[in-house]
């Protein structure tokens, strides 16, 4: 199956920051998987180099040269144009499929005026079923975030350098919560931007999360206060750093998300840990159960209160703790893999496998 990938190669378009999400695990994923034939389009590289419109120029070449089996993109903004989108679509030569993420809160006012332009979309929102046959469209495939099978690494138990950690960012009560946990005599150590330890490589998130005896996680989403937030219910910034005014319709649906509630939602950090070996210990979120059991594969804190608990609990209970840390990998190692969620995307669209 030939593919042609367009997507972030670094985070956020910035160099400086390391690979994207998408480029260690997306990418990664599909240039290992038997049978098929990969071709990168990497929009933000591009796009610094030839501008926005030759952007979308190039791909369309690339198009009609590569003469792929899929397209698969995982967009930002509106660096690729709905027109250029729309016209691959149209031609009908390749199936044009779109990874949707934080449909939680994006999808008034991105998803729904986007995901019309391709063949299929997918997402990982619970609810997303009835939001997109609500505007008209049925090829909606669910599916969530998983583990890169590269970075699997099974529980040993050994050489437990922290007691707990988290990585990411201190936004929401998040540094309230962490400094109640080191009044209360925790070890505990963060990385992220934002935290003195500061941003890490994913190669490094995964030794930290084997590393540990329990690692965090918060579902909840980053809180939507601040002149940023309000800024972008009128102007959106390209990864060029260009700003464009929003449409009326795309300036209510920030609207409303900006004044709407932020359900929990499940991250990838879920699958990450389990899969590099570490013990979870995450917020609730909606459709969690689906993926692990709570108290055998992974652990579930509800509240600051709790969490204070099931820190101490776990802390001073090695073997029930390490019984999960195994059952979470295995169940991560057997279900939670980007090449099984590329896999049933496929068979979905009627692809090969």
């Amino acid at each position: 199956m030939r593919i042609l990938y367009c997507a972030l190669k670094h985070d956020y378009g910035i160099p400086s920051q390391g690979f994207s999400y998408e480029h260690e695990n997306f990418y990664s994923t599909l240039l290992r998987m038997p049978g098929t034939e990969l071709e990168y389009f990497p929009f933000d590289e591009v796009l610094q180099a030839v501008g926005r419109r030759r952007l979308n120029l190039q791909l369309l070449d690339a198009v009609q040269r590569v003469r792929p089996d899929l397209c698969f993109f995982a967009l930002f903004t509106d660096e690729i144009t709905q027109e250029t989108i729309r016209k691959i679509t149209r031609e009908g030569r390749t199936i044009t499929f779109n990874w949707f993420a934080d449909d939680h809160w994006r999808f008034g006012f991105y998803s729904k005026y986007w995901a019309p332009l391709f063949h299929w979309v997918s997402t990982t929102d619970n609810d997303a079923a009835e939001k997109y046959l609500s505007i008209g469209y049925e090829t909606v495939i669910k599916t969530q975030w998983a583990s890169n099978s590269e970075m699997l690494c099974e529980p040993t138990g050994e050489h437990l350098k922290y007691d707990v950690t988290f990585v990411g960012q201190p936004h929401s009560d998040r540094r309230k919560i962490i400094t109640q946990l080191k009044r209360l005599g925790v070890s505990i150590e963060c990385w992220g931007k934002g935290w003195p330890n500061g941003r890490v490589s994913q190669q490094q998130m995964m030794k930290i999360y084997r590393e540990s005896k329990i690692s965090l996680n918060f579902a909840g989403s980053s809180p939507s206060l601040g002149w940023e937030p309000i800024a972008k219910i009128f102007l959106t910034r390209r990864l060029n750093n260009q700003l464009r005014l929003n449409r009326p319709r795309e300036m209510i649906g920030q609207l409303k998300a900006l004044a709407g509630p932020r359900h929990p939602q499940i991250k990838a950090r879920v699958f990450e840990i389990p899969g590099a070996g570490g013990f979870l210990l995450t917020s609730q979120a909606d459709g969690l159960t689906d993926y692990y059991v709570p108290g055998r594969e992974i652990a579930v804190f509800d509240g600051p209160d709790d969490l204070v608990e099931k820190v101490q609990y776990y802390l001073s209970h090695d073997q029930e703790r390490e019984a999960m840390r195994r059952a979470g990998y295995l169940r991560t190692q057997r279900e939670h893999t980007y090449e099984k969620r590329f896999k049933d995307i496929f068979r979905t669209m009627g692809l090969p496998n």
